[in-house]
């Protein structure tokens, strides 16, 4: 009878059939695994090497599509760089510190002091100019109005303005010379500034007079009765030296004559005198 506890033939057959099965299991698994592995890195080493070669297709062959955008970022930085210089430009003082602002302040409170300064300057200068232009203007005037002065009272123009005409007519004896400068000497007293007899002679102060046998000789010309004397001046002063009491008019009706006196608001002297 068999001893239960030993195993049978079958038994040990059947255990190594199943320790077989599994070392073949085992051996398949192991295989199987490097099988796995080996197929994963050529994955790996086939799909890095496409990556690399697309990015070199794209960087060598770019599309047109790429090219625009790159160009427009070239632009787009291009104007981000120059606008960061403007900035720098126009951020003068930025950078300074507070003592440096109050000096470049200090400078430019200087410089407008001396801007007014010179401003008031020129001012005072234009001021000047303009007030000597003007004196000078002034005396100019003046000289040329003595000069139209001395030429009236030279008798070397003509002459208009408000004035007195005095005629003189003999009656019964002749006008004494004597008479008739004193006349003339009255007219200059009251402010005659010219004086004409006639219409022919203009008197000046250098004027002479002489009797003759029919009449006056004024500056060597013969005059001759009625004796018509145009004065330009105050009228009413003019007028006023021939008529006062003992005056020229009295005197005249002495020597047998008569005196009109006109007042004339206009009267042209038109004689010049002739220097000898």
């Amino acid at each position: 009878m068999p001893d239960p506890q030993e195993p049978t033939a079958g038994d040990a057959a059947g255990h190594d059939d199943q320790a077989g099965h599994d070392d073949q299991t085992g051996h398949d698994d192991q295989t199987g695994h490097d099988d796995q592995t080996g197929h994963d890195d050529q994955t790996g080493h086939a799909t890095g090497t496409s990556g690399r070669q697309r990015l070199l297709d794209a960087l060598t062959h770019a599309r047109r599509g790429q090219v625009v955008v790159a160009v427009l970022l070239a632009v787009v930085g291009f104007g981000a760089v120059t606008q960061v210089n403007s900035n720098d430009h126009d951020s003068t003082y930025a950078g300074y510190r507070e003592q440096d602002l109050i000096d470049v302040l200090n400078g430019l409170a200087g410089t407008s002091q001396r801007a007014q300064s010179e401003l008031t300057r020129l001012q005072q200068t234009r001021t000047r100019l303009s007030s000597a232009t003007e004196q000078r203007q002034a005396a100019l005037d003046q000289a040329q109005s003595q000069v139209d002065t001395l030429k009236i009272l030279a008798g070397q123009v003509p002459v208009t303005g408000p004035g007195i005409q005095v005629t003189i007519t003999e009656t019964t004896d002749q006008v004494n010379v004597d008479d008739f400068l004193d006349l003339v000497e009255e007219l200059r007293s009251a402010g005659a500034e010219a004086i004409q007899v006639n219409g022919k002679v203009r008197l000046v102060a250098s004027s002479s007079f002489e009797q003759g046998p029919d009449g006056l000789y004024v500056d060597n010309q013969l005059l001759t009765p009625p004796y018509t004397i145009d004065a330009i001046g105050e009228p009413a002063t003019l007028a006023g030296a021939v008529t006062f009491a003992r005056g020229p008019e009295d005197e005249f009706a002495d020597d047998g004559a008569t005196v009109k006196v006109t007042q004339q608001s206009a009267l042209d002297i038109t004689a010049i005198h002739k220097t000898q």
